[in-house]
């Protein structure tokens, strides 16, 4: 190997290694990558830059201004509405949520899909008495199923499609996935009908404050005559500056509300308060309260006649990301106060106002009416159990008529898809469904840039040799046993490295691999290449594969193990059915 291609290996293993670990956020690992490759000179400007201007980069971003467009209407939601209505039971209920989210996801980004699904989904469970564990993971999975049956379904089949035809093989048409899409999905659905009820947990939330185990951190005290706290009010006491401790209501005295901060204490009030032990036993001895030893806290302690209990998830676009409630000053921002919150399964009580949010992250909010519904309508928040609201509803069949004309004029090769798709946002804006500035917002930016950013990484390891170099050793290893052998090996490689890390960065450091294989072996790469497309949109076998995983981890009340039952034998499955039928559909 060349010393270039030793320097991109090694750059190749820190990319991969800090996408692992999640320390940094994957676009910033992505642009660290294209800065070092441009510093070395293992790339050009303009070869630095070119990810940029990737027909599949934009198509992408294009992509999620159509999707806005959708949800904006409500047209994603009358859908999902009518999802709802024609699910009666388990059964019907699974084959109606899979085969809906599947189609939809094959055209609309399947993240904005699955975040308008969620509410929709848990809301649907609750009317059908049927736990939500047993639905949102096929959910999940259903909108993958989704993306792997168009080339614009996922960014990965787009990418790859633009490799292939960088390096002469040609691109992939609208439709080229769906033959074997649509026989992973029957798959997909028939292994959920038959296995899901032993394979998916069955757990009731029940009530809220048991579920995010708040029984610890609330509890009732009553002010006694002595206390220092007697003629201040809620505000004035400095009880959360001082004490991390949050009044959340002020008992018997004729005064409640979502935060009674300008209530002023008195004598034999009762305060219901959110804190520590430890905040709890120092306060009690400093500040002349007494603890209720009888208070057992039920959701009706925390909501009254104007105030309620929700779930609220971190949307995937959301702009609370990385920022803490601290940060955000969230009580007043949104009139709402975040009591607990669960992350990868874990209950958070501690220290709320401290911890940086992702996404999905469930925050167990209490707020007014009035408050629950802007955080519904933001784009910022999925709130459970309510269905999503709308602006334009009356816009709605025009919005699908853009994208099913967007989706036509790529399809019967009148316009190439980025054309189509540039046209079709455009249409957006003329039209008013959506404003300028909702494009930009619309667009996930992290999503562009690391695209942006791992595209020359591509490119570095082609022209370097290093590609090669990998090829020759994987062909060593299986390229005796024949295209078929290789084919398995490079889907398992790619699905291993799509539960790790980025799927869309997994098929751009494969891709380029698997083709100079394909040419070392004398067999066209486009089987190879279609096997990295299906694997690396496939992640079911942990809930941070893939992003939609992420997003249901919470809702659902799931467990890590939870993923690993339902994911690993369904990602055998498509494995063998992949490594059955791609080469009969793509012959080498």
């Amino acid at each position: 190997m060349t010393p270039e291609g030793i320097l991109v290996v090694v750059i190749l293993v820190g990319i991969v290694a800090l996408f692992v670990s999640e320390k940094y956020p994957l676009d910033i690992v992505a642009m660290l990558g294209l800065g070092v490759l441009l510093a070395l000179g293992l790339v050009t400007l303009q070869e630095g830059f070119s990810g940029f201007s990737n027909p599949a980069t934009l198509t992408v971003a294009c992509m999620f201004v159509l999707g806005a467009g959708l949800q904006k209407t409500g047209a994603t939601a009358a859908v999902g509405r009518l999802m709802v209505r024609f699910s009666r039971n388990h059964y019907t209920a699974l084959v109606v949520i899979m085969v809906t989210i599947t189609i939809m996801s094959a055209f609309v980004n399947n993240t904005a899909a699955v975040a308008v699904f969620i509410p929709l989904v848990t809301l649907l469970a609750s009317r059908r008495r049927i736990s939500a564990s047993k639905l949102l993971i096929p959910l999940s999975y259903a909108s993958q199923f989704g993306g792997v049956c168009t080339l614009i379904g996922t960014s990965t089949n787009l990418l790859v499609s633009s490799i292939s035809e960088e390096a002469g093989y040609g691109s992939f048409s609208m439709f080229e996935f769906t033959r074997m899409g649509l026989i992973l999905f029957v798959a997909g659905v028939a292994f959920f009908l038959v296995f899901g009820r032993w394979l998916l947990p069955d757990r009731q939330v029940g009530e809220l404050a048991a579920a995010y185990h708040l029984g610890e951190y609330v509890t009732e005290l009553r002010v006694r005559h002595n206390s220092p706290l007697v003629g201040k009010s809620v505000l004035d006491s400095r009880l959360g500056e001082d004490h991390d401790i949050t009044v959340l209501r002020v008992l018997d005295a004729g005064e409640e509300g979502w935060a009674p901060l300008r209530r002023v204490i008195q004598p034999e009030d009762v305060l219901l308060v959110h804190c520590s032990l430890p905040d709890l036993i120092r306060l009690r001895g400093t500040m002349g309260l007494r603890i209720d030893a009888d208070f057992t806290l039920r959701d009706e302690a925390l909501q009254t006649e104007d105030l309620r209990l929700v779930q609220v998830l971190v949307a995937p676009d959301s702009a609370l990301k990385g920022r803490t409630l601290k940060d955000l000053d969230f009580r007043n921002r949104h009139k709402a106060l975040v009591l607990a919150m669960q992350r990868k399964g874990e209950t958070i009580n501690d220290k709320l106002r401290s911890i940086k949010l992702d996404v999905g992250d469930s925050l167990l909010v209490q707020a007014q009416e009035a408050a629950i519904r802007e955080m519904r309508d933001s784009s910022d928040f999925i709130v459970l159990n309510e269905v999503p609201g709308s602006v334009l509803r009356r816009k709605a069949p025009l919005a699908i008529g853009i994208l099913v004309a967007v989706v036509g004029l790529a399809a019967f090769d009148v316009l190439p898809i980025l054309a189509a798709a540039l046209i079709g946002c455009v249409a957006l804006v003329m039209t008013r469904i959506l404003r300028p500035e909702e494009v930009y917002h619309a667009i996930n930016w992290q999503v562009i840039f690391l695209l942006a950013g791992v595209l020359p990484l591509g490119i570095a390891m082609h022209t370097s040799g290093a590609a090669g170099v990998m090829a020759e050793y994987a062909v060593g290893l299986v390229g005796d046993m024949g295209p078929v052998a290789v084919l398995a090996a490079i889907y398992l490689l790619a699905a291993l490295m799509t539960e790790t890390m980025s799927n869309a960065a997994a098929a751009v450091l494969l891709a380029p691999i698997a083709i100079s294989t394909a040419e070392q072996i004398g067999v066209d790469p486009r089987p190879f290449l279609m096997a990295i497309t299906f694997a690396a949109s496939t992640g079911f076998s942990t809930p941070v594969g893939y992003q939609t995983n992420t997003m249901i981890y919470n809702a659902g009340g799931y467990r890590y193990g939870d993923f690993l039952r339902a994911g690993m034998p369904l990602n055998i499955l498509f494995c063998i059915l992949s490594v059955i039928f791609i080469p009969r559909l793509w012959a080498f």
